[in-house]
């Protein structure tokens, strides 16, 4: 399972609500291989049901698919928004993560 915080459904929602193309949409979130701590988080909208395979999670109307090689990595996390001094964007509160880099878009196992 993973979370949604409160924030990252408003902003999830905001950012539907301001572009076309995501109005009726899911948020997908992956894994893939990258960065500079060896795998990245990836975010997309999809107008696409849910794969058959797929994890989906859902808070206050907003739905999340993940797929499950990316849901090994991702069990348990939280996804969060920050809006804050240290820079805008989403968070991943990852505990499969050992180690992380400097701007918190790559991680290792």
């Amino acid at each position: 399972m993973i979370q949604i915080s409160e924030k990252a459904v408003k902003e999830i929602k905001r950012i539907q609500s301001s572009d076309p193309t995501a109005s009726n949409s899911s948020l997908r979130v992956m894994v893939t291989g990258g960065g500079c701590s060896g795998m990245s988080y990836k975010l997309g909208f999809e107008n696409e049901p849910a794969k058959p395979t797929d994890k989906v999670f859902e808070r206050d109307g907003v739905k999340v698919y993940i797929d499950p090689k990316s849901f090994l990595f991702l069990s348990g996390t939280e996804l969060d928004f920050s809006d804050g001094l240290n820079g805008t964007g989403f968070v991943f509160n990852n505990p499969n993560a050992k180690r992380t880099c400097g701007c918190g878009s790559s991680f290792s196992v």
